[in-house]
């Protein structure tokens, strides 16, 4: 992100040593190297004392080649050697630079090159830590230093270092004041106006003050001050001849002040004034004709004041203008003619306005222009050709605006390398949107998913959405494991009691005929988990490759058509199971149970209802978007709300209505069937078999309610969450969709059939008679067969006989002619 002043100034330096070196202490990196021009300069290039060489604007540049050669060029003569001698390095770079953009290699979607090599390599590498490529360009640039900052650093280069300040040089300054050579600085010292110093002063900082007037000519000894200071005075008046005779001032900070308006022309008389901020004061207009005499001023800082509107030709009287930031105002909107005359405007913010809209030409003069900060403001559709003049944009802040993107916003942004849509939702979003933008490195979204279209982009954020990360579909190594876990539980499970409920004969047909279809709902939710961990490992290590196209693909969507399917049968026949029984038990003598016919029809219905609420999005694309195409898992849980499409409505409908409806049905059903059952015990003799009965109904009772509880309890609060736009990390979804929803699907088996006294009696009856034929079977064994050659000379001289030896009568052989 690009640095800029804050709007309480050098507030922890001594303004005495105020000084580059103590600028560069306490402003952000890009001012701070500002800060060090001026004795830079004098230091490198001899310039005269009397400060009258102006510097040239600073604009973007597009190679570090051209950089150089333009401060170079921007020298005194004396620099003029350096350029010859320097001109065969500026060549090679120029080539190399070159070579690197055009002769580098073309990777594929999702791939990076390093650096000018041929090596292609996935985006996950890129500031991974590892140095993957030879020449380390995948750790490179790992940090976003696009707009402002990277222009300033290439065309003023580095502060320059000072000594240590040397003795006060001023002979006339209040006691309490701190003196260093010939800055002065007298903060908090309780002063209620300018006092008088030495004429010679450059430095004078009156902070923290109560200073509440500056009357005229209040600095006009003053003809050597480079830096004022007057923040925190609560200044309220500023006469219009105030500044009169500052003529070699730089410097002019008034932030934190109660200064309601300025009268134009009161800096005309600033001729060499670079900085001027007003930061943190209740302004409610301007005009340009306010900036007047400004001819060399650079940076101009409003930041919170009460602005409601910018003037028309606002630079006009500042033609080296290069950077304005307006953030925290309430400006509503822009005109055509705000900005025409700011051709040399290199950065622009406007963060934080109340702006909500944009005239089709209002950037259209500010073809230098390399940042531009529009966030945080009310923007609900920009026109298509806002951004086609600048040609030199660099960095684009939108983020945090209930803006519509068209699919051609950025087609002229080829130079731009730093784009901020966070906190933006892009309902139409294609890959066609970000793909002339050659050059875009980093790139912020709101939603991870959003990132699978622009795989050509460097630097994604955010990086993972608590499911999938960069290189894997399911991100975390617990969720790998487990998904297979739970989805041999839940299929074997309700395989077991299918195949167990049909060996097994029972008295109520169609109540097992329930269960055996509450299984098969139960087992598509295993389906389900068992092909996301397929996917998880056809797709590990490169997912973001195929990101786009898996969550898009008819396997994904079919996959989670049958995961929806499987939820709303279930929900619906477990409410079914529970009001049969709940008539049962609480109306034991009515007629108004379903019969065989009334059954079938009540399941097939279910079913029906089912498949209807899993397929309806496919019906309307439009109007659903890609409903299960949402995330890595296919599953449209929905708790980001705030993407306002059919879709979210739909799933809001579905479990805060079907599903919450059932679970209240469910729990009520269940704490009734209890009451009546103890009801019932009271009225009989035996209490203590009663009270035994009655603990092993409600654990068994509550076991089942729980289970519900704790699958849908958090599915609700994540959508009612959502609902108030609560930020939900994307890692409790992933638990939720992983870990929670299938807890029904594993627990049903258990709880409808292994725990219950039918289904153990059987299985008791099962076992004894398994044991019995064991016994039989061993006894039979128990009797060995032997052969036994006899001659009967009755019959034929050798006859065979098969005889039985029975070993309980301990070796006598019964033999029996066959």
């Amino acid at each position: 992100m690009s640095t800029r002043p804050t709007a309480n100034e050098s507030s922890s330096c001594s303004e005495l040593v105020y000084s580059e070196v103590c600028l560069a202490t306490q402003q952000p990196a890009a001012l701070r190297e500002a800060a060090a021009l001026s004795q830079r300069e004098e230091a490198e290039l001899g310039l005269a004392k009397d400060g009258t060489a102006q510097k040239t604007p600073a604009a973007p540049t597009n190679s570090a080649a051209s950089d150089l050669l333009h401060v170079l060029l921007h020298r005194a003569p004396s620099g003029l050697t350096m350029v010859l001698l320097l001109l065969p390095l500026v060549a090679a770079l120029q080539v190399r630079v070159t070579r690197g953009n055009q002769g580098g290699a073309v990777c594929r979607m999702g791939y990076f090159p390093c650096g000018n090599l041929t090596t292609c390599l996935p985006r996950a590498f890129h500031c991974d830590g590892v140095k993957d490529c030879e020449n380390g360009a995948d750790e490179e640039n790992c940090g976003d230093n696009t707009g402002w900052a990277n222009i300033f650093e290439s065309v003023h280069g580095k502060p320059l270092q000072l000594d240590d300040p040397q003795e006060c040089c001023l002979f006339l300054y209040p006691e309490k004041c701190d003196c260093k050579e010939t800055e002065l600085e007298c903060v908090d010292i309780g002063l209620t106006s300018v006092p008088q110093v030495s004429s010679n002063v450059t430095l004078l900082s009156l902070k923290n003050n109560k200073i509440r007037v500056l009357p005229e000519e209040a600095f006009i000894r003053y003809k050597d001050l480079k830096k004022l200071f007057l923040q925190n005075n609560c200044l309220r008046i500023v006469s219009h001849r105030a500044f009169v005779g500052l003529h070699q001032l730089q410097r002019l900070y008034l932030s934190n002040n109660c200064i309601t308006h300025l009268k134009p022309g009161v800096f005309s008389h600033l001729h060499e004034l670079q900085w001027l901020i007003l930061d943190e004061n209740p302004i409610m207009a301007i005009s340009h004709e306010l900036f007047t005499g400004l001819k060399n001023v650079f940076f101009l800082s409003m930041i919170n004041n009460s602005l409601e509107t910018l003037p028309a030709k606002m630079c006009s009287q500042m033609p080296m203008i290069n950077w304005m930031d307006f953030e925290g105002n309430h400006i509503k909107s822009l005109s055509n003619s705000t900005f025409i005359t700011c051709g040399e405007l290199t950065v622009l913010f406007l963060r934080g306005n109340e702006i909500t809209s944009l005239a089709e030409k209002t950037f259209s003069s500010l073809r230098n222009l390399a940042e531009l900060d529009l966030s945080s403001n009310h923007i609900t559709e920009l026109p298509r050709s806002t951004f086609n003049d600048l040609k030199l944009l660099q960095k684009l802040n939108l983020a945090s605006n209930p803006l519509h993107l068209h699919v051609n916003q950025f087609d002229s942004l080829h130079q731009l390398q730093s784009l901020d849509l966070q906190r933006l939702v892009i309902s139409s979003i294609k890959t066609r949107m970000f793909l002339p933008m050659r050059n875009l490195s980093h790139i912020y979204f709101k939603n991870f998913r959003y990132c699978s279209y622009a795989p050509h982009v460097r630097v994604c954020t955010p990086l993972t959405d608590g499911i999938s990360t960069f290189e894997n579909l399911l991100g975390n190594v617990v969720l790998r494991v487990f998904v297979w876990v739970i989805a041999c539980i839940t299929c074997f499970g309700n395989l077991f009691v299918i195949g167990m409920r049909s060996f097994i004969r029972s008295e109520n047909k169609m109540h097992t005929l329930s269960i055996k279809i509450l299984c098969c709902s139960d087992c598509l939710m295993g389906v389900y988990l068992f092909f996301i961990g397929v996917f998880d490992v056809k797709y590990r290590g490169q997912y973001k490759k195929y990101a786009l196209l898996w969550m898009e693909s008819l396997q994904c969507r079919g996959i989670g058509f049958l995961a929806m399917l499987s939820t709303e049968v279930s929900v619906l026949l477990l409410t079914y199971l529970t009001l049969e029984k709940y008539l049962v038990i609480v109306f034991p003598f009515s007629n108004i149970r379903p019969g065989k016919r009334q059954t079938i029809i009540i399941l097939v219905s279910i079913w029906i209802i089912g498949f209807i609420i899993a397929i309806i999005p496919f019906w309307n694309e439009d109007f659903f978007g890609n409903y299960y195409g949402k995330n890595g898992v296919c599953f449209p849980l929905y708790a980001d709300q705030t993407e306002e499409d059919g879709g979210h409505g739909y799933s809001l409908g579905i479990f805060l209505g079907v599903n919450l409806l059932a679970f209240i049905i469910i729990v009520f059903s269940y704490v009734s069937m209890f009451c009546s059952i103890q009801k019932t015990a009271l009225q009989t003799a035996d209490v203590s078999s009663h009270l035994h009965s009655d603990v092993a109904v409600a654990n068994r009772f509550f076991f089942i309610v729980f289970s519900d509880a704790i699958c849908w309890i958090p599915v609700f609060l994540l959508k009612i969450l959502s609902l108030f736009r609560v930020e939900i990390p994307g890692t409790v979804t992933s638990w939720i969709v992983i870990f929670i929803l299938p807890i029904n699907s594993a627990l049903n088996p258990i709880l409808y059939t292994l725990t219950t006294s039918f289904f153990k009696e059987k299985l008791k009856q099962l076992l004894h008679r398994h044991r019995r034929r064991s016994v039989f079977r061993s006894e039979r064994k128990s009797l060995s067969t032997s052969f036994v050659w006899t001659e009967d000379p009755l019959v034929q001289p050798t006859t065979f006989r098969l005889g039985f030896l029975n070993k309980k009568t301990l070796g006598e052989s019964a033999i029996k002619s066959v």
